[in-house]
């Protein structure tokens, strides 16, 4: 059963990373580790397993069940956990959500079903929604994708997944459209049981937490879950000085990982974490490969230019490469 059973996804969520040995099985002394470090950070809501950051697509259904044992026997006595639910199909979908619930997680990200455009079809998306409700009374945070992508949830859909399924507690919001961003923003926090808006958009994210933003759910996380957690509370608190000084931190930092193409984001997250000593290699699984050189020197300027890499570590990084 869930460790946090009254939790409502909100705050700062750090999406952590997954590391993996050479022979690209999961390193699990490393992910304690991690789990450790990143939760060290003050000011959390909750941290998040098992979705794009930690690779889950290329993570078999048992190795996603061994990531939530581990993080429940690491950290989920005192931080909730986030739990993706990434399958293809709505009764893949249900038993994953029964496997969470079992697990321990207090919450779950369900990604849209790669296969089918729902936003085409809103009875398709409260279908699978509702399966997935009725499979598990935890919350449910939405995935919300670009509509472009046409994995998104236009405004109509997504309004009555919100009303005819009661567990959607939050989307996660990606459409990385800044009036679409606003319009849920509003829309979504203001209904009569309101439903939170955990930005995404890491890459701008200081611009995305001043449109009122109730949390933030990032990959970036794994790295600056402290710096995003400061940023959030200094948004909250309408300090504008203090929010500008830690975005000016945060920038380098989101222009190095954020670069094309996206589907290095994770990976370079990895090379980071290694530069910085928490980590002792930096892994990730087909089809995903090894960052050049060039771009591991990038992100280790980056991180310089952060305040997070300094002389220490900028020599241990040298010696590294």
């Amino acid at each position: 059963m869930p460790r946090h059973k009254s939790y409502v996804p909100h705050g700062v969520i750090p999406a952590v990373i997954l590391p993996f040995n050479d022979d690209l099985s999961i390193d699990e002394a490393n992910f304690r580790k991690h789990l450790r470090d990143v939760t060290a950070a003050e000011g959390l809501s909750a941290v998040t397993i098992n979705a794009h950051s930690t690779e889950v697509a290329s993570c078999t259904v048992d190795e996603q069940k061994r990531v939530l044992d581990i993080a429940g026997s690491e950290i989920g006595d005192k931080t909730p956990l986030v739990n993706g639910i990434w399958a293809d199909g709505s009764l893949e979908a249900a038993r994953l959500a029964k496997m969470a619930t079992a697990g321990g997680a207090s919450a779950l990200l369900v990604f849209p079903p790669a296969p089918f455009t729902l936003q085409q079809s809103p009875e398709m998306a409260l279908a699978h929604f509702k399966r997935i409700a009725d499979a598990t009374d935890m919350p449910i945070i939405v995935f919300q994708y670009p509509l472009a992508t046409g994995q998104g949830y236009p405004r109509d859909t997504l309004l009555k997944m919100c009303e005819q399924v009661p567990s959607i507690r939050a989307i996660k919001d990606w459409s990385g459209n800044v009036p679409q961003h606003e319009m849920q923003i509003r829309t979504l926090q203001s209904l009569p049981r309101p439903v939170n808006v955990l930005t995404t958009h890491s890459a701008w994210l200081f611009s995305s937490l001043v449109l009122g933003c109730n949390g933030l759910l990032s990959g970036s996380g794994s790295v600056i879950a402290d710096l995003q957690a400061q940023l959030y509370r200094a948004v909250q608190r309408n300090d504008l000085a203090a929010a500008k000084a830690l975005n000016d931190r945060i920038y380098p930092t989101a222009q190095a990982f954020y670069a094309e193409p996206w589907a290095d984001m994770h990976n370079r997250m990895k090379e980071a974490l290694v530069l910085l000593g928490r980590l002792p290699r930096a892994v990730v699984r087909p089809p995903l490969v090894k960052l050049g050189r060039a771009e591991i020197e990038r992100i280790r300027a980056a991180l310089v230019e952060a305040g997070l890499l300094g002389a220490e570590g900028r020599a241990k990084a040298r010696d590294a490469a």
